[in-house]
């Protein structure tokens, strides 16, 4: 059986670099090349770095934390040395290392042993075929997640994985337009197989791909006699050795003169964990409970932190039946349909609107139809939707109805025509009619039942 671990890299979310201020925006989407850029972060003879950025080593505190990790009160900056372009001063900065104690050790998430957790910066971005460097990146704040080898296929790694970022977007830690990467490591130690590390994977699908084909590689005969680091090369679905495995004394590691030791007092340490929300594991067992809704629904739900503490607020104040269909489905697509979160800038739905809006439903006052047609306009606002509702209130009265129906049987005489030679879905379209010329207001029950009394 496979044995496999993981190496996670994350960017931390804060405004500013680890080591200056310049901001942590990059990548060809987002900003120039080298735009957000300074002599710190770039390395020029001289230059000396800031004192670490707070937020940064908080939010690596709090990963930490949410992954059961014992925090260390003490932490000391390495200096990791290596000769490669993307790191003109010839070393990285990072809390790991062969003297180093990692921000987090010994924690367990999900069943998954947690070796450590350390923050380091990261490289700039090297292109090796054009030569071009891109230092934006240089000096963002990196988590490094160090799983035990306790995976054992490729389908356990990826739904870990989906847990992980999900869990670790409730308290906000990473980057959400950077994504992570991984190295991952796989040895078979029933053929007695040194690890192989395959080093930065970029997707779940080539995380899952790469650790299928390494296994089918090792099994197939080539199984490693000394630790190796190999690549994916995702054309061709397959690893490739790059070097032999790298150790400790390889990179020189010694402790940074520039940067001093980081003491976190207990009532740091105490504060960031008192402010972790639950989990989503935790709030998907209470919701169920709770609420008494569907595994599915609840899944849904705390997908995203936002949009369950939105629940949440809603659900005291309409039947839970009614706040799930509402937020899981007609509040997602419309989101979806915009392109757009829910928490994210220049979107406000007030969850007293939504609330008013759902009782206008459950007690009837307006039909679903024009309910959807109101939230649709809630983007990027919302409004109360009891200004002017009686405009909108349900057309229930058969009296009235029955009016409307005649109106529209008159003027579509080929469609009646057809519901009477058994075309049933001429139905459908004649409701439409009359849910058009209701601008939705009708009663859908009782306008079916009455267009079908009419033409019998």
């Amino acid at each position: 059986m496979p044995k496999i671990g993981l190496e996670i890299h994350g960017y931390i979310q804060a405004e500013e670099k680890l080591f200056c201020t310049c901001k942590t925006v990059h990548g060809l989407k987002f900003a120039k090349p080298n735009s957000n850029i300074c002599p710190v972060c770039t390395g020029q003879p001289g230059a000396k770095p800031l004192l670490p950025n707070r937020v940064a080593v908080d939010k690596a505190i709090e990963i930490a934390l949410i992954l059961g990790c014992k925090i260390n009160p003490k932490l000391v900056w390495q200096r990791k040395h290596y000769d490669w372009p993307d790191m003109p001063k010839g070393y990285q900065n990072t809390i790991s290392g062969s003297h180093a104690i990692p921000v987090g050790e010994n924690g367990k998430f999900l069943s998954i042993g947690i070796r450590e957790c350390h923050l380091e910066e990261d490289p700039a971005a090297w292109n090796p075929k054009t030569g071009e460097i891109d230092y934006n990146r240089s000096g963002l704040p990196l988590i490094e997640i160090v799983t035990q080898p306790d995976f054992s296929s490729s389908e356990e790694v990826v739904d870990w994985l989906k847990q992980l970022v999900m869990t670790l977007a409730y308290i906000k830690a990473f980057d959400k337009n950077a994504g992570i990467k991984a190295d991952v490591n796989v040895s078979l130690p029933e053929l007695k197989g040194e690890r192989v590390e395959i080093k930065n994977i970029n997707s779940l699908k080539n995380i899952k791909t790469a650790i299928e084909k390494e296994v089918q590689r090792q099994k197939s005969g080539e199984v490693a006699r000394s630790q190796e680091t190999r690549m994916f090369d995702e054309a061709k679905g397959i690893t490739i050795k790059m070097r032999g495995k790298e150790g400790a004394e390889d990179y020189r590691f010694i402790s940074d003169p520039d940067l001093p030791v980081i003491l976190l007092k207990r009532e740091r340490i105490e504060k960031l964990s008192s402010s972790l929300p639950e989990t989503p594991q935790e709030k998907l067992q209470r919701l169920i409970k709770k609420y008494n809704i569907e595994k599915k629904s609840a899944e849904v739900l705390t997908k995203k932190l936002e949009i369950a503490e939105f629940f949440e607020n809603i659900v005291p104040h309409v039947s839970p039946k009614l706040a799930v269909q509402w937020v899981t489905i007609e509040l997602l697509s419309v989101l979806n349909y915009n392109k757009k979160e829910l928490d994210e800038p220049g979107i406000n739905i007030n969850p007293k609107h939504f609330i008013e809006l759902l009782k206008l439903v459950e007690n009837k006052k307006i039909t679903e139809l024009k309910a959807k047609e109101i939230l649709r306009k809630f983007i990027p606002k919302s409004f109360s939707p009891l200004k002017g509702a009686e405009k909108h209130f349900k057309i229930s009265e058969e009296s009235e109805l029955e009016e409307i129906c005649k109106k529209i049987i008159r003027e579509n005489p080929k469609a009646v025509a057809d519901y009477k030679n058994g075309k049933k879905e001429s139905l459908n379209f004649l409701i439409g009619k009359v849910m058009q010329s209701t601008k939705k207001r009708a009663d859908f029950s009782v306008a079916k039942s009455m267009l079908e009394k009419l033409m019998k």
